[in-house]
């Protein structure tokens, strides 16, 4: 098979290493590609949303599966593209990634399927939002309706920022012109369930935990994430079980009566509250940095469980029980601004796997090139253990942008 993967970061770079041993693999390229990716797959300098250009290339190199990364190309319609060609896309159409594109339509489907989630009020009146979130006590969950590149969502104690942050999406719609959503502040312990889907047919992964926030101790801003550990010893498996069956299913069931059918990698960003797991958001694709872990995980083909999936089969899924745990390098100042082009160094010396986020090549230099630049990854039988080979791995990248958390998956675990 002929396989091409669209995207540039960390994610695209696990997503063609887990691709790339494959015995049903002939060819695998990758657009656009970064340094990491250009080491197992052939990349193309070609712009993934532009279709024309996306079009003839898949003609021209005979590709028989697309696998998009970001819910950017999931939006602009890449599946939609190919539904009556002989090239199959694996991801959701346009309409089934409003599930992520659109907060307000994930919330009025949970709602009207009875899918446990925060309660909520949307706005789209700048003055109506402000009068609304006055009368109400924190903390605030202000989240933009659209795609925001993982920052359009923001949780604070504080009402001043609370505003603030409604003017920046109302008023000066630095996101763009969808409605924002106020929601209730749900008290818990989040985590990743990712699934395989296609229509009505679900392969479940193991779980993770993501750390949003750019400081230790869960301080500082919401970031696309900072680090990520699996398995997660305090979400018990009763709790995965009731996520899968209240919440998983019966939304893929809810998208099909919706006439929205869902394929590809199907997100749920869940919580452990009191009353159960509730939804505290879906995605479209596969997280960032739950990709680089999992799929690191995966001890089964994944284009044949791909392949299979497409024919309504489910592979038997084996997964690697040991720790892992990814920590992300970012250049110094994001999720604000930051800059690029610093020079990386020591990244050939790393004995556990690492994969590119936001780097480039430059006359035989790596480089910054994005705000998470690097994932490192370390694996073993207790957390301890994976969480020392991860960070002594670290140690051996020289750059003077670069930043990372020293605690990730501190809180989550019983051995630490």
């Amino acid at each position: 098979m002929n396989v091409l993967v669209l995207g540039s970061g960390g994610r695209e770079h696990a997503l063609c290493q887990a691709l790339k041993n494959s015995d049903k693999l002939s060819n695998l390229h990758c657009i656009p590609g970064n340094p990491g990716i250009a080491e197992i797959a052939y990349i193309h300098d070609l712009n993934p949303l532009d279709h024309q250009a996306l079009f003839k290339f898949v003609k021209i190199h005979s590709i028989d599966l697309i696998i998009p990364g970001s819910e950017v190309y999931l939006e602009s319609g890449v599946t939609d593209l190919f539904e009556n060609e002989s090239t199959v896309v694996f991801g959701p159409t346009k309409k089934a990634t409003e599930i992520e594109s659109s907060k307000v339509y994930a919330k009025h489907l949970m709602q009207h399927y009875n899918i446990p989630t925060a309660s909520y009020k949307e706005f789209s009146d700048y003055q109506e939002a402000i009068t609304y979130i006055t009368n109400q006590e924190g903390p605030y969950v202000i989240k933009y309706s659209g795609l925001a590149g993982g920052k359009g969502v923001t949780v604070t104690p504080d009402l001043i920022v609370a505003k603030d942050t409604i003017k920046t999406m109302l008023k000066d719609k630095t996101f763009g012109s969808e409605k924002i959503i106020i929601e209730e502040f749900l008290e818990g312990e989040e985590f990743s369930f990712m699934c395989f889907v296609h229509e009505d047919v679900i392969i479940p992964m193991p779980i993770a935990q993501d750390h949003k926030p750019l400081l230790e101790e869960d301080k500082g801003p919401n970031t696309g994430g900072m680090g990520m550990i699996s398995p997660v010893d305090s979400i018990s498996q009763e709790t995965i079980s009731k996520a899968y069956t209240e919440i998983i299913q019966p939304t893929v069931k809810a998208l099909m009566k919706e006439n929205r059918s869902f394929t590809g990698f199907l997100y749920g960003g869940l919580i452990q509250t009191k009353e159960g797991p509730k939804v505290i958001e879906f995605n479209a694709r596969f997280g960032d940095p739950e990709a680089e872990i999992l799929l690191s995980k995966l001890n089964t083909d994944l284009l044949t469980l791909i392949q299979n999936l497409l024919k309504k089969k489910i592979t038997p899924t084996l997964w690697d029980p040991d720790y892992y745990l990814g920590v992300v390098l970012a250049s110094k100042g994001y999720p604000k601004k930051y800059e690029k082009n610093y020079e990386i160094t020591g990244v050939d010396q790393l004995k556990t796997p690492y994969f590119h986020m936001g780097t480039k090549q430059a006359n035989d230099t790596l480089k910054t090139n994005g705000g998470r630049v690097l994932l490192v990854l370390g694996f073993g039988q207790t957390f301890s253990e994976a969480k020392t080979k991860t960070y002594t791995e670290i140690k051996k990248i020289q750059c003077t942008n670069l930043q990372y958390r020293k605690d990730i998956g501190d809180k989550s675990q019983k051995e630490v």
